[in-house]
């Protein structure tokens, strides 16, 4: 029993002597690890409230579209982007309120929106499709140049046959025949790869490219 008792008090020193020395370590980290397990939770408590607010405000938005509210829209898409600028919220907002303030004439504002959604969008593809809508705006106010430099860097695939569509379209209009025919025809190569759905958008690309002759 004594021998017992002096291995289990030889346990205890060494015990003793090993906590002594990395107590406070082994502490630390317990500490650490019970922050970290906070912090993430209440990461994901704010990126979910994140999420829902900018919701919220993005119905404003659509409700704001449904009404044709061009102005109410504007507003609502604009505190969506101040406030929840990081989410796909607030792009796919500035995305359908410029459509509404294209629709009224509005191109201005309608361009400042797409600016956005095109260069701080959170989305790839999102941003493919502001710059090409940006282009579409560039075009009708006329800074043909402005609108060929949207364009210049390849989309993602779904886009590359509207990206070649509307650049034939500028080029035309700064009387680049040639080019055009060759942005027109790219189009319609990369049409004929998207089935029945892509059909009108092939024969109004074809019927421009047959307008300008050989």
């Amino acid at each position: 029993m004594a021998v017992y008792d002096l291995e289990e008090q030889e346990q205890i020193s060494e015990l003793k002597a090993w906590w002594a020395q990395y107590g406070n370590f082994v502490v630390t980290l317990a500490v650490i690890a019970a922050l970290a397990s906070v912090g993430w939770q209440g990461w994901n408590w704010y990126q979910n409230r994140n999420a829902g607010d900018a919701a919220v405000l993005y119905y404003g938005v659509q409700q704001a579209a449904e009404q044709q509210d061009p102005q109410k829209a504007r507003e609502a898409a604009g505190r969506l982007i101040g406030e929840h600028g990081g989410t796909v919220s607030a792009q796919l907002g500035a995305l359908l309120s410029a459509a509404l303030q294209f629709e009224s004439g509005d191109l201005a504002n309608a361009r400042a929106q797409l600016e956005w959604a095109a260069d701080k969008g959170k989305d790839a593809a999102l941003r493919d499709l502001a710059r090409l809508r940006l282009a579409a705006v560039l075009l009708q106010q006329g800074e043909l140049d402005a609108a060929l430099v949207r364009l210049q860097a390849a989309p993602t695939a779904a886009y590359k046959a509207r990206f070649d569509d509307l650049r034939g379209d500028i080029l035309a209009a700064q009387g680049k025949s040639a080019e055009a025919r060759a942005a027109w025809q790219a189009a319609i190569d990369s049409l004929a790869s998207e089935g029945d759905e892509a059909v009108t958008l092939r024969e109004v690309v074809r019927v421009k490219l047959e307008s300008l002759g050989a």
